[in-house]
């Protein structure tokens, strides 16, 4: 399991031991049997994956649950932002958009839905912000993070070479490049041959 699949559990673990709101009564004591285990202090990352995989299956089961909904919800909302932080921004729209499919109107999910969908064409507009000496995190804040397969380092004896590259909104690829972790050049049209995107998001 993912350190941000994890991290998403320490915000959203919120469900009270109340009685529930729709469906199985001792279906979902085992859910809140789950919570509790993934809540404690030394939690096991195979305990905080049998609570979600418990919530998950019960929300299946019985989707009418709203209590159960809300929370599941918000695991995966949680999960994409950690996802589309580390610049896997198509991971992240396929998650926001599987809450918007039960929840059309989820003001997280399609805020979260348009600023992925942002990063994973960057606009010309995006790369004439860029400023040479910038640092990797500041680019990051600005375009994202490059899809897995669209970083290449280059070692050298005294120095290392980062070329970080993004499709861009008119079809293109740019490239960014770093010296020692420092933007020193970028270009809007590379012509660097990278991995192919798995997919595309419409």
């Amino acid at each position: 399991m993912t350190r941000p699949f994890l991290v998403a559990f320490g915000v959203v673990l919120c469900l009270s031991c109340g009685a529930s709101d729709g469906g199985d009564h001792n279906e979902w004591l085992r859910v809140l049997g789950s919570k509790k285990a993934a809540d404690a202090p030394n939690a096991t990352p195979k305990e905080k994956q049998v609570y979600a995989d418990t919530l998950a299956a019960f929300v299946q089961t019985h989707p009418t649950h709203g209590r159960a909904r809300t929370v599941y919800e918000r695991i995966q909302i949680d999960f994409a932002h950690d996802l589309a932080a580390l610049g896997r921004h198509q991971d992240a729209i396929h998650i926001y958009r599987a809450v918007l499919g039960s929840d059309p109107q989820n003001a997280a999910a399609l805020r979260g839905l348009n600023e992925a969908l942002e990063h994973l064409a960057v606009s010309r507009e995006k790369l004439a912000l860029l400023e040479k000496g910038m640092s990797q995190k500041d680019v990051t804040k600005l375009l994202g993070k490059p899809v897995p397969g669209w970083i290449v380092r280059s070692d050298r004896r005294d120095s290392t070479i980062e070329s970080w590259y993004y499709r861009t909104s008119e079809g293109h690829i740019a490239g960014v490049y770093f010296h020692d972790g420092e933007l020193f050049a970028a270009e809007v049209d590379s012509q660097a041959r990278l991995t192919p995107l798995a997919g595309t998001a419409h």
